[in-house]
């Protein structure tokens, strides 16, 4: 077990918190909190406990100069000292005097959050390349590193492994409650196991399916992806997207998992997304102009029939194109069926995390992952470097 924040008396200490505070913007406004908000529970635990809190926290990717102008945390701290109900003290710079300063005069129970750390890419990717020296800098102006930006566990970069190589640490309480619903239903030996796939590209799922296939009872494919398996197995699939590189892979696959693999048997087909309008088609008998952009009604039913007495499932990847109201159905439908039943599912952030907010199912699962390519990472048995290398419990 990983040492956590309430391992350390906090106490008058400065306590660095690594969050996820990567929210989306438009004109400088907030799109949606739900980030901010998952990491009050930490920030508010050490005020209770009397730190002076430096928050730390990467918003986008900085390229160029101008990049430094969208992605400014500033409005996230107006919104952060909002929630949490006192004034958050805002540094313009991530390194420097007036950083420096603000750091030295900080009373217990104040919070700082630190301007993006990926300001510290334009100096030969600094932040991005776990530079020792900005490590060494970050680190020297705390006494305790707490890492709750499960989003970036999967990422070596100064803010979080750099730092908490120097530093006393722990994990804060959202990176403690994903890992340990991931390892639950990972780990728990309850059947039909059921992992659903969604998505675009096989390719950027492979180590994923090589990692899951053997231990779970179904693999359900829809989305974009099952089109590269369809026309694997010799399906005209018209102008729908696939990967040509993958098409061998998914017909070996097939064929070593013919009872496990479960895939689409029509799909709602239009010549473009544009379109108003749409037909559902049978797999096998799409016309070279058809585009398949959701699952159809039998598709919907094979795969409840699948899901029908499960006792644990991951989702990775929505049905269609949720974003259009004419390709909801397929997604919808199935996280329908998963919370009427009760089933316990876990949702494997990214786009299926997006889905669930906007169709109206967000609190309705057993669990949502905030991390979309850690939570993929973790899922394909590989080590998070920012959860490595925090210090286990002794």
């Amino acid at each position: 077990m990983k040492k956590t924040i309430k391992d350390y008396d906090l106490s008058s200490k400065k306590v660095i918190i690594r969050c996820d505070l990567n929210v989306p913007m438009q004109d400088g406004k907030i799109t949606d909190e739900t980030r901010i908000k998952a990491s009050l529970k930490t920030i508010n635990y050490a005020l209770d406990h009397k730190a002076k809190v430096i928050i730390l926290s990467h918003l986008g990717k900085i390229k160029t100069e101008e990049d430094k102008e969208n992605n400014s945390l500033y409005p996230v701290s107006v919104r952060l000292s909002e929630l949490l109900g006192q004034e958050v003290i805002f540094s313009k710079e991530t390194h420097g005097p007036e950083l420096e300063t603000k750091v030295a005069n900080l009373k217990d129970g104040d919070v700082l959050l630190v301007e993006n750390t990926r300001f510290e890419d334009l100096d030969n990717k600094k932040e991005s390349s776990c530079d020792p020296e900005l490590s060494k800098y970050w680190a020297n102006l705390g006494d305790i590193f707490i890492n709750d930006a499960y989003g970036t566990c999967h990422r070596a970069h100064a803010s979080n492994v750099g730092v908490a190589k120097l530093l006393p640490n722990g994990i804060g309480f959202l990176v403690e409650e994903e890992i340990n619903k991931l390892d639950e239903i990972i780990n728990e030996d309850t059947h039909p196991y059921i992992v659903v796939m969604g998505g675009k590209k096989v390719s950027d799922k492979i180590k994923l399916i090589e990692n899951i296939i053997p231990k779970c009872d179904k693999l359900i494919i829809g989305g974009a992806m099952a089109y590269t398996f369809l026309k694997a197995l010799g399906n005209n699939i018209g102008g729908s997207i696939y990967e040509e590189d993958s098409l061998s892979y998914c017909k070996n696959l097939v064929a070593k998992y013919p009872n496990k693999i479960i895939l689409p048997v029509d799909t709602k087909v239009s010549s473009s997304l544009d379109s108003p309008t749409y037909i559902v088609k049978e797999v096998g008998t799409f016309t070279d102009s058809d585009i398949g952009f959701d699952i159809g009604t039998k598709t919907i039913k094979k795969f409840q029939d699948c899901l029908e007495g499960a006792k644990r499932v991951i989702i990775n990847g929505p049905m269609g194109v949720f974003e259009s109201p004419l390709y909801q159905e397929g997604t919808k439908a199935i996280y329908s069926y998963l919370t009427t039943h009760n089933i316990k599912t876990l949702i494997g952030g990214g786009d299926s995390a997006a889905s669930v907010k906007q169709l109206g199912f967000d609190g309705k699962f057993y669990h949502i992952s905030t991390g979309g390519g850690a939570t993929l990472e973790y899922l394909e048995g590989k080590d998070l470097p920012g959860i490595s290398v925090i210090n286990n419990e002794e």
